[in-house]
């Protein structure tokens, strides 16, 4: 594919799913992933997963993150920035439609029912990321990154664990999950 081909895809896809997308970042990613891992498929799995990593663990919206981190593996920094700002339009243009209309819409109560009515299918597209997700980790990981994260999830849930040191704590266990599988290689090795 041309290189210009690639380019607009790349546009047009972030920007065709930041449009219909509604519930933030978590349900993006889903869209994502089966954009350009299923449909186009440009993207491994894993590699889908671990970008997914990254975006949640960087600063700021975790759809543009998403987006950003694949443009740029898909295209380098030229892709970075216009998955960027496909993300970015959708969502601009539909708060500065809200803001001119802020009055009309917080009264209304058809559009507040149509809210609450979304509010059920993201929850269900969540669910279905989250579900991906860990059997994809599984599959790649084993059970000890499936109960990382479930330990994870209850520490920030049930005990209310400030999300940077589970971050933190989480990056350290892979630093030393990483450094062991490779020391373990290394000695594979040395045998053969």
């Amino acid at each position: 594919m041309k290189k210009k081909n690639k380019y607009v895809t790349l546009f047009l896809s972030t920007l065709s799913i930041s449009a219909f997308t509604f519930g933030g970042g978590y349900v993006i990613i889903s869209l994502l992933k089966k954009k350009f891992c299923d449909e186009l498929h440009w993207i491994e799995e894993d590699e889908m997963l671990n970008m997914t990593a990254i975006a949640q663990s960087s600063p700021g919206a975790v759809a543009v993150n998403a987006a950003v981190v694949i443009g740029y593996k898909i295209a380098g920094v030229f892709g970075a920035l216009i998955c960027a700002i496909g993300t970015v339009i959708p969502p601009f243009v539909t708060i500065l439609l809200i803001s001119v209309c802020y009055e009309a819409f917080r009264e209304n109560l058809i559009v507040s029912a149509v809210l609450k009515g979304m509010q059920s299918g993201i929850a269900a597209v969540i669910a279905d990321v989250t579900i991906n997700l860990c059997s994809n980790t599984y599959r790649e990981s084993g059970v000890l990154s499936v109960f990382v994260m479930a330990a994870a999830f209850i520490a920030s849930w049930y005990y209310s664990v400030n999300v940077l040191w589970i971050i933190l704590i989480c990056a350290g266990f892979g630093l030393l999950r990483t450094f062991w599988k490779m020391r373990k290689n290394v000695d594979q090795e040395k045998e053969n």
